[in-house]
């Protein structure tokens, strides 16, 4: 079951992804580089093979990778080991 994102963690990500919406995208690149290779590599082939603008769908698919993150971070916070 995926994590529920809060309003406060989307808040928290927009803030800083539209301060600089390309440089944000570039960094994700990176990032998923090293973090999560497969899912960066998955993004990259959708954002080149369909007939929408590529970096609009690479920045939408990380901003959902982000929040999805965000969300997963205090989900696994609040967890209490058996």
């Amino acid at each position: 079951m995926l994590p529920l994102i809060t309003e406060d963690q989307s808040s928290l990500a927009f803030s800083e992804i539209f301060q600089d919406v390309h440089a944000w995208r570039k960094k994700m690149i990176h990032y998923l580089k090293d973090e999560n290779p497969e899912i960066n590599t998955a993004i990259l082939e959708a954002a080149k093979t369909t007939d929408l603008d590529p970096k609009a769908v690479a920045l939408g698919a990380y901003m959902t990778y982000k929040l999805l993150e965000l969300a997963s971070d205090k989900d696994a916070a609040f967890q209490v080991e058996d």
